[in-house]
């Protein structure tokens, strides 16, 4: 249905700027500056005329997506764009009158790109972990403070190849230092390490036992007979995605976490770079430390994958043997070419994005009940 008017929103946690623009080329005004209230900004939109003639949008940020699901439940029209695709404008003044202005303007043109809106649970899912990676970051930064004070005083550990196992945590437990001040330095540094370890572990579980009765659990399962990729990894995917069937082709499913290279071709010039990284960079580092299991990986599957394996499609299962054969090939052909190995990571990771589409597609899941797009 054509809309008549079209509505900019600039969210803050505070406050709301609305602009509006008229179908036409009359310049986007400014309606009003609001506190930020889901009924006062329907109450708002009602006063602007039937709501079902109304096409409203803001950036996906901060404050989530309960005002769009709020609109969406009356009746509007209301999408979440993606800020690093809003059209540019030339000026250096940037104010929140500007940017709904700007927003209402690209809304009626057409060219602002959606976000997909995730349905409650997912985004329960999302969140939980993306709290889990947060807690990993922080305890590998725990554990490089203490390796770092550690070498400060001259301890370097030589009895092992590997960091973090059992002999490197008794050769730390096994320092002694002359100064009382750094006992205690070393003494909190262990307890903070395991304090870290231990959150991280918790949420695992924590996942484990959230995702039972979730609407895309049958994908975690799917992903999960792909080689490199074991529970979290499958769920990191499934929720930082949502719903693959948005994509259609696999080559836009690979644009997304910006693993397709970058270009400046013009005329019968053509040049590629290195990968967009535009997207979800979320999703992005999942399948590049899926990817890197592929860069010297076995010709058969192990009898842990095989084990994994158990009660999934057997189409999915094909797609993931030929995900092996092929990632395989590709990365022994790019070593042979001496690519640099974050290069064939980032290859092999592209590659994966394309087979774990297909296998979702290949997958019976329910279908979206939270979103639209």
């Amino acid at each position: 249905m054509l809309k008549l008017r079209h509505v900019g929103l600039d969210v803050h946690c505070d406050s709301i700027v609305m602009s509006v623009a008229d179908n036409g080329s009359a310049p986007a005004e400014i309606w009003k500056r609001l506190e930020y209230s889901e009924p006062r900004v329907l109450a708002e939109l009602r006063k602007l005329g039937p709501l079902h003639q109304l096409a409203v949008c803001y950036e996906a940020g901060p404050t989530g997506y309960g005002l769009a699901r709020s609109l969406m439940a009356a009746g509007v029209d209301c999408r979440v764009v993606a800020p690093a695709l809003v059209p540019g404008v030339r000026g250096r003044v940037k104010t929140d009158r500007r940017d709904a202005r700007k927003l209402a303007h690209f809304l009626r043109s057409g060219d602002l790109t959606e976000v997909w809106i995730p349905d409650p649970q997912t985004e329960a899912i999302r969140d939980l972990e993306r709290a889990r990676d947060a807690a990993r970051v922080a305890a590998r930064r725990i554990k490089q403070q203490l390796l770092k004070f550690l070498r400060r005083q001259g301890r370097r550990f030589t009895e092992g190849k590997t960091n973090w196992t059992k002999t490197h945590w008794a050769w730390i437990r096994r320092q002694r230092f002359e100064h009382e001040a750094q006992r205690r330095v070393l003494a909190d540094a262990v307890q903070a390490v395991e304090q870290a370890q231990a959150r991280v572990t918790q949420l695992d579980q924590d996942i484990a036992e959230c995702i039972e009765g979730w609407r895309l659990l049958p994908w975690v399962r799917s992903f999960q007979a792909f080689f490199g990729i074991e529970l979290l990894t499958a769920v990191g995917v499934a929720a930082e995605v949502g719903d693959f069937r948005r994509f259609p082709t696999a080559a836009k499913f690979m644009a997304f976490p910006g693993l397709v290279p970058s270009e400046n071709s013009s005329g019968e010039r053509r040049r590629q770079g290195g990968i967009t990284k535009t997207g979800n960079r979320h999703l992005r580092r999942l399948l590049i430390e899926a990817a890197w299991h592929y860069y010297d990986a076995p010709a058969t599957a192990s009898a842990r994958l095989v084990a994994r394996r158990e009660g999934v499609p057997a189409e999915v299962v094909a797609i993931a043997d030929k995900a092996l054969k092929r990632l395989r090939k590709k990365s022994h052909a790019l070593q042979r070419q001496q690519k640099s190995s974050k290069t064939i990571a980032a290859a092999l990771a592209r590659e994966l994005a394309g087979f774990l589409w297909a296998a979702a597609l290949a997958t019976p899941t329910p279908q979206a009940d939270g979103a639209r797009r």
